[in-house]
């Protein structure tokens, strides 16, 4: 039976699939980018997840981009926005554009020295699903 640790928090998102798949978070207390794996054979992805430490800088860069992100969602949900204004979206958002480019090389590949690792997800009780800080919920690790 594995053993999880406490529930961390995520700073940043980047993929959502039935879960997270991808993003930043703690791990025993520092920072980490997690991708989670995925079976070619199968089709599917594992439950288990790549996890290796990020620095201030990395981690920096990623919580603006994510912030551009939160300012737009918040103006999606009320109305205000459409999918077609969405920061993602090529040309829409200068700033994002730039950090994409800059973030690029860094969220892949998973470097050699990765952990695998299982991850529970635990809801934070708020109502909004994105906020500045991260999404709603931490992550319990496991590393294998």
């Amino acid at each position: 039976m594995l053993k999880y640790g406490p529930p961390e928090h995520v700073f940043v998102e980047n993929e959502w699939y039935d879960g997270p798949r991808a993003g930043i978070a703690n791990v025993n207390g520092q920072p980490h980018r997690f991708v989670s794996q995925w079976d070619e054979r199968g089709d599917e992805y594992l439950g288990t997840f790549l996890v290796w430490p990020v620095g201030a800088d990395e981690l920096s860069l990623e919580q603006e981009q994510w912030r551009i992100f939160v300012s737009w969602n918040d103006q999606y949900e009320a109305g205000a926005a459409s999918t077609d204004t969405h920061p993602g979206n090529p040309g829409t958002n200068g700033r994002w554009d730039e950090l994409s480019r800059l973030l690029a090389t860094l969220r892949t590949p998973a470097p050699e020295a990765a952990h695998r690792a299982r991850a529970e997800v635990v809801p934070l009780d708020r109502e909004r699903r994105y906020a500045e800080s991260g999404p709603c919920y931490q992550m319990s690790w496991s590393l294998l």
